[in-house]
């Protein structure tokens, strides 16, 4: 019989204006995966921080390997074997790998730094987790892929037998999704207890032994992963059933409203060319590091335009920065809504209101603050924002309910074309389907929706047209009905190939 290694008893946890948890109970055993699912702001996050530290619960009982502990603090946490990875990688990307791996317990020969000695200990746990990094590269220069990997690897120099998961495989590709799954299966053999968060429901097949399920602060059911079917966890989380995952408006598709001709921005953005209609969603897929994410960027200007053009209702737009687009009627939701969509210190009022001051503001730059309130709540209204108050913080929010509000203070002015960058990364079921509605809601209305996706069900299941993506070109366009998701990847895959080849003959010519 497995032994117990966590158990949580009866927690409760409140914030001002909200209860986080409700007499929640939670175990984990040791060499097992155990899933923990929800909907955003299900309470998943607060249970896992009380775990690890950094919360204090109001009441309950925490017991730690069999023994009952009080005041958790993540140093002590640290000492009895739990960590966590959470969703935002905590790295110092100017240090380096071993650097990284022993911040705050770095080897010393007197009182010397022995970076040989953290090399050489880095790689041993490296190699042995089957992690093909070099101990004394900067992190900065790794992909978030091997960032992720840098994180357990510190995780398990510090001898931990309890891990914590938050989101790990968000920002990786199907082969290194693969790698983690592999590392996940070693460590349960050795004996360590996995907490495994995760919205990507189709992966938990892979690696879960057993799954917890929370909504709205409570504990709803635990039991054996495969007693669950997908649908009866979905139920579960959302309290009702979701019988259509991909909702999807047929409408008739109006005039060229973007075209963009023959664009080039580094080596990344390399001579795209297409069109998007009024009424119309396209969707943009390819492989990780097509250059989704940086033509997005350089249409809305966030990134500088080397060559190419771009027109808006028929007329060429001269866009040197966002403001640019902005004003011109083309808005991004970036991918990471944290960094680049919301200021989240600031107030959701604030963050309605700043790239709509033109609108707000009078004559001599005061904002009318009734104004505001109005546009605010119009937009809260209009997308279902749940939230307590305009003056808390964006940061507070759920993360479905922050992607609304990057979504709606471009709503407010009356937006021509809305791209969307990764718009479901990091939400759960519910809140995605929300947010297909949004971008269907935008479709009826006559605005051109752009959107590029690693997730091919999102892509097939959602836009009307497919643009395929790989090595910064615009390969192809394909039709959700006529097309598989494997005819997608084919089609990337061996682009990418006839690419890499052209490239090579080019570079031989050229020497």
């Amino acid at each position: 019989m497995q032994r117990r290694i966590v158990e949580l008893s009866h927690i409760n946890k409140s914030f001002p204006g909200v209860k986080a948890l409700d007499d929640v109970s939670f175990d984990l055993n040791e060499g097992e995966v155990m899933a923990l699912i929800g909907e955003n702001g299900a309470g998943k996050s607060t249970l896992m921080k009380i775990l690890s530290g950094v919360y204090q619960p109001d009441s309950g009982e925490i017991k730690v390997f069999g023994v009952t502990v009080e005041g958790l603090t993540p140093k002590k946490v640290q000492e009895l074997g739990i960590a966590i990875i959470h969703q935002e990688l905590n790295m110092c990307t100017h240090l380096t790998v071993a650097e990284n791996i022993f911040l705050g317990r770095e080897k010393t020969k007197g009182m010397v730094l022995s970076a040989s000695e953290m090399n050489r200990e880095a790689r041993n746990i490296l190699e042995r987790l089957g992690m093909d990094i070099d101990p004394e590269t900067v992190v900065g220069d790794l992909a978030v892929s091997k960032q992720q990997m840098v994180e357990i690897a510190k995780a398990l120099s510090a001898n931990a037998r309890i891990l914590i998961m938050d989101e790990p495989t968000s920002a990786l590709t199907s082969r290194e999704i693969s790698d983690l799954f592999a590392i996940i299966r070693k460590l349960r053999d050795t004996g360590c207890g996995i907490v495994y968060i995760s919205h990507r429901l189709e992966e938990l097949q892979h690696i879960a032994d057993r799954v917890s399920i929370m909504r709205d602060g409570r504990r709803i059911t635990t039991g054996d992963f495969s007693s669950f079917t997908m649908d009866s966890m979905i139920a579960n989380m959302v309290g009702r059933e979701i019988k259509e995952k991909f909702p999807k408006v047929q409408c008739g598709v109006g005039k060229v409203i973007l075209k963009v001709e023959k664009l080039n921005a580094g080596r990344m953005v390399r001579n795209i060319s297409f069109e998007l209609h009024e009424g119309e969603i396209v969707g943009v897929a390819g492989l990780m590091g097509a250059g989704r994410t940086e033509m997005t960027r350089v249409i809305f200007g966030a990134d500088a335009r080397e060559s190419g053009q771009i027109f808006l209702d028929g007329q060429p737009v001269e866009i040197r920065c966002p403001q640019d687009a902005i004003r011109t009627g083309i808005v991004l939701v970036p991918e990471d809504r944290k960094r680049d969509g919301l200021c989240t210190k600031l107030s959701i009022r604030d963050n309605v209101a700043l790239p709509n001051l033109d609108i707000l503001c009078g004559r001599l730059g005061a904002v009318h603050r009734r104004k505001e309130r109005s546009m605010v709540r119009q937009t809260q209204k209009d997308l279902t924002i749940k939230m307590h108050d305009i003056e808390a913080d964006a940061g507070s929010l759920s993360g479905g309910n922050q992607q609304k509000l990057v979504l709606g203070k471009w709503l407010a002015r009356n937006s021509r074309v809305v791209m969307f960058d990764e718009p479901t990364r990091g939400i759960d079921v519910a809140a995605k389907v929300e947010i297909y509605h949004l971008m269907n809601e935008l479709k009826k209305n006559g605005i051109g929706v752009l959107f590029a996706s690693s997730e091919m069900q999102e892509i097939m299941g959602v836009a009307d047209r497919i643009l395929v993506m790989c090595d910064g070109r615009m390969i192809g366009e394909l039709f959700p009905e006529s097309c598989t998701q494997n005819e997608i990847l084919e089609y990337a895959t061996r682009f990418e190939s006839k690419f890499q080849k052209a490239d090579s003959a080019y570079a031989s010519e050229g020497a």
